[in-house]
């Protein structure tokens, strides 16, 4: 039996290392070598899984896939309608769902607030390693969630853990977090890339020989990115990503992984004194203190899973006697770049010589292409400093040569901006689909971004 000896395993992709790197060869990423104990070998009998009495392996050997029987799977509702929809209509039984985010975004208060709608029919047990049992009462009774079948645990030993689910059954397990939880049967401290992937390959394990469906809440760090190993992500079956300003009232889940759902979807909350309740109409509250007439800003539409969102387009250009500045916020960076670089090129606005700030309002993040065409208008919007009127919306990709390109779902997108009262939208001229009648909504199509800037600010020269 060999002794525990020290090594060095990277955040990101667990590469292992005899010695410390400053860049980690197997995902290229810098300063992300972390120094562990490895545990001691033991006995080959005794792997992880047999030891804390888990999922046994599997001995009915290869079978054909015309052959399986589909199980079916059972959905729990979590009574927040939003939630439910990133997960494709409720928990899965036996299913591990991660819930990552920053500190304080509203994790455990998403968490709590559905383990007392789900104890009502369901057992709920509760596992805290970050709060004590009467931090979380207090908690919860500002909240007003307190349940009959809600069970609270605070011993992050990831043994202690599932012997105790074994004695209570419940039928949702929730840890919070995966980085409190450790492993007795390995050296090294909790939170570390070692514990993290040994103590979640414990509770999925668990999970799925027990059809108790977990919830396990992942920090996040500096980078956004999961504290721990990214094997991590592969582990779980659904990876949801809870997004938001904290000092905003709004905030997003969005799902980054989902093998029993779509993983476009997004469900949108509001923190409230009571905790966080939905949002049922995303666009009305986006759009919501909107200016009426003023320079840079326009309308965009993008297709969140299966919904239409509108959000607004803030822009800022500024002339500067210094190097030029460039901020975005909800939009990728280079995106925005490249942007400005077609509207200096293509349309003639030096844009490049000025400080320009691109923002969307509610802490959206806007991924798709559909929303160049109003990011462009809004810039061009806030350059000139004419208005484009609060009656306007536009749909459309802008490439690099200034062409305006059509984009999916296109009646969707317009039945959504027609239902909200818009007047005016400025789409591509060539649309491939046939597009439906909206009375009292002008369509104003466009085949390129000089063009576009033409008809909605029409003393531009």
């Amino acid at each position: 039996m060999k002794g525990p000896k020290t090594i060095y395993i990277c955040s990101e992709c667990s590469y292992k290392s005899a010695k410390w790197l400053g860049k980690c060869p197997g995902c290229g990423s810098w300063n992300t070598m972390e120094e562990t104990v490895e545990a001691a070998a033991v006995a080959p009998t005794a792997s992880p899984r047999r030891r804390v009495g888990l999922l046994a392996a599997d001995e009915r050997g290869a079978e054909r896939l015309s052959e399986l029987t589909v199980p079916d799977f059972m959905r729990t509702a979590t009574g927040m309608g939003e939630l439910d929809r990133v997960l494709g209509g409720g928990i899965v039984s036996g299913s591990v769902v991660l819930l990552t985010g920053e500190p304080g975004i509203g994790k455990s208060t998403l968490l709590l607030q559905i383990s007392d709608i789900l104890c009502r029919n369901r057992r709920v047990l509760y596992i805290s390693g970050e709060e004590s049992r009467g931090q979380i009462k207090l908690r919860a009774q500002r909240l007003g969630t307190v349940g009959d079948e809600l069970y609270i645990y605070t011993d992050p030993c990831v043994e202690k853990i599932i012997e105790e689910s074994m004695k209570i059954k419940p039928d949702i397990l929730i840890v919070d977090s995966i980085q409190t939880v450790y492993s007795d049967r390995v050296s090294s401290s909790s939170g570390s890339v070692t514990q993290v992937r040994e103590t979640a390959a414990a509770l999925i394990a668990y999970a799925k020989s027990s059809d108790t469906s977990i919830i396990l809440v992942g920090h996040v760090n500096k980078e956004g990115s999961i504290a721990g190993p990214k094997v991590l992500e592969h582990m779980v079956d659904a990876v949801l990503c809870f997004e938001g300003e904290k000092q905003m009232a709004y905030r997003v889940i969005r799902a980054a992984k989902n093998r029993f759902g779509s993983t476009n979807e997004i469900g949108v909350f509001e923190m409230a004194d009571r905790g966080l309740r939905c949002v049922e109409n995303p666009s009305e509250m986006l759009l919501s203190g909107r200016p009426d007439n003023c320079p840079g800003t326009c309308v965009a539409c993008v297709i969140e899973g299966t919904r239409p969102i509108l959000a607004e387009v803030q822009a800022l250009v500024a002339p500067t006697n210094y190097n030029a500045a460039r901020r975005s916020n909800g939009i990728d960076y280079n995106r925005a770049a490249m942007l400005l670089a077609v509207l200096e090129k293509r349309s003639g606005l030096p844009v490049g010589s000025c400080d320009s700030y691109i923002n969307v309002i509610g802490g959206l993040s806007l991924e798709e292409p559909a929303a160049d065409l109003a990011t462009s208008l809004a810039v061009a919007s806030s350059y000139l400093d004419r208005p484009l009127g609060a009656d306007l919306a536009a749909i459309g990709e802008v490439g690099l040569s200034g062409e305006i390109r059509s984009v999916s779902a296109l009646n969707q997108r317009l039945s959504e901006i027609h239902r909200l009262g818009f007047k005016r939208c400025v789409i591509p001229a060539h649309v491939r689909d046939e597009l439906g009648k909206y009375d009292g909504l002008e369509l104003i199509p466009v085949k390129s971004i000089s063009e576009a800037i033409a008809a909605v600010l029409p003393r531009h020269k």
